[in-house]
């Protein structure tokens, strides 16, 4: 397997040119003002070019991907998500600090629901149907080249997802912990957790053993 931040289906997509939402477009040109050494344009995944697992988050943090470029790096939501990965053996280190750091993922895929930094971290449903074409191209070649498991990160990934394969949500709703057997004909199980955000790991609506336990079952599904 090989490491590629960038699949050439997405490329030819050309996300990181992609201003169709006003809004988004807009408020990162704000932020290359006032940060010029920001990456402030949309991330594209990060992983694995053929993983078995792929992990959808919400959008970029404004100091964390949108700063590096890279999904969940350099920001407080990565902390739990890369010791996680590291322990579980699709990460070759602990954490993820910057897009040069040379971390890399073994079988596992980072993306995001929304490409582009919203403000208050709260993209708008028409941002996120927008965006819904790149996650769609991503999920199609993530089936067709074998893929098994989708983890989504909260409630907005999880409907992304399921917006992206053309599913009713009311057929699969969101729980952290539970899984989901998508359609036959994909072999892929959708599994939902909350999302490790600062919010969520400090209140305690996620602690590390739930998100390991989370991790544990998908690798028990990877592995036969």
């Amino acid at each position: 397997m090989t490491n590629d931040s960038l699949t050439p289906a997405c490329d030819s997509l050309n996300i990181l040119d992609c201003t169709q939402c006003p809004r988004l477009a807009g408020f990162l040109q704000a932020v290359r003002t006032q940060y010029p050494d920001y990456h402030a344009r949309p991330v594209n995944a990060f992983g694995d070019a053929n993983p078995k697992l792929l992990i959808v988050g919400l959008a970029p943090g404004m100091h964390g991907a949108n700063r590096t470029g890279r999904p969940f790096t350099g920001d407080y939501a990565g902390i739990l998500l890369y010791q996680t990965l590291h322990k579980y053996g699709f990460a070759t280190h602990h954490e993820s600090v910057s897009a040069d750091d040379g971390l890399q993922l073994t079988g596992c895929r980072i993306t995001n629901a929304v490409k582009c930094l919203p403000p208050e971290n709260k993209p708008a449903p028409q941002e996120i149907k927008q965006c819904n074409q790149y996650l769609s191209v991503e999920l199609d070649q993530f089936v067709q080249q074998g893929g098994v498991a989708v983890l989504a990160l909260g409630t907005v990934a999880h409907q992304a997802v399921l917006l992206s394969l053309r599913l009713k949500a009311k057929d699969y709703p969101f729980g952290h912990g539970r899984v989901h057997q998508l359609p036959p004909g994909n072999g892929v199980r959708l599994y939902d957790s909350y999302h490790c955000s600062r919010y969520n790991t400090q209140t305690k609506r996620l602690t590390a053993e739930m998100f390991e336990q989370v991790f544990a079952d998908i690798v028990a599904d990877i592995q036969p």
